[in-house]
């Protein structure tokens, strides 16, 4: 895979969006600090320059169904749960695609697809992963890092060349592997047990259970009270800290 390294952008999903045609696909841009990350429901994210890897891949899928686009969100959040595995961190997927370890959140994902006809024709997956950040300033209430969990320090671009490495392959086989039966065995707080969420759609806080994810991204929950509901992207919110 091409690494392109920055100094400094403002968002490298952005830089990607901006630059896609003198990018050669498949390629990961990284930069050493990033202005204006962006995450989930236009959230930023925080990264203190040069000690997190804040990244972006572009490729273009053959032939790949737009339907079937939440298998490659599965894929980068997997990817990156492994490499985190063999790091020693017990990492899970907070659906849709952030990776948690405990009630922390070490790892932000935004994929972005252009679809053609009924196929995706290119995607951008943006990941922002806290390696080396000691102390968060931002009023993030749960962020933590890798050297914070393992005490140690990492090198920026030896971990970004793996993390590379290891999303290509995975990308390679996005049609050879069960992503999905994976992605539910490593979900956060799918554990049989109530948990509390905001339902965006009905403006209501509920204890719920995780019963699973459908294939196309769908999340079902069973209320305390025995309803089942179904949500989209942005339709629920885990409740993590109350303030």
């Amino acid at each position: 895979m091409n690494i392109i390294k920055l100094d400094s952008t403002d968002s490298t999903n952005n830089w990607l969006i901006q630059n896609e045609h003198s990018v050669e696909s498949p390629a990961l841009v990284f930069c050493i600090s990033q202005t204006a990350g962006r995450g989930q429901r236009g959230n930023s994210w925080e990264s203190e320059p040069g000690k997190n890897i804040t990244a972006s891949i572009i490729f273009h899928p053959e032939n790949f169904p737009a339907h079937q686009q939440f298998k490659i969100s599965e894929a980068v959040a997997l990817t990156l749960t492994d490499y985190l595995d063999d790091k020693g961190v017990d990492a899970k997927v907070k659906w849709p695609n952030d990776i948690y370890v405990g009630d922390k959140k070490i790892c932000g994902i935004l994929v972005e697809h252009v679809v053609t006809g009924r196929n995706l024709s290119r995607t951008i997956a943006g990941f922002g992963l806290n390696l080396n950040q000691k102390e968060f300033l931002s009023d993030a209430p749960n962020p933590v890092s890798l050297s914070q969990i393992t005490g140690k320090e990492y090198n920026l671009e030896e971990e970004i060349k793996e993390v590379a490495n290891r999303l290509e392959k995975s990308l390679a086989k996005l049609n050879e592997t069960d992503f999905h039966n994976k992605f539910l065995r490593n979900l956060y707080r799918h554990d049989g047990l109530h948990h509390k969420f905001y339902d965006r759609v009905r403006n209501e806080n509920i204890k719920a259970k995780i019963l699973t994810v459908a294939p196309e991204g769908i999340l079902t929950l069973k209320t305390d009270k025995g309803e089942t509901r179904d949500y989209a992207f942005k339709e629920v919110e885990f409740i993590i800290n109350e303030r």
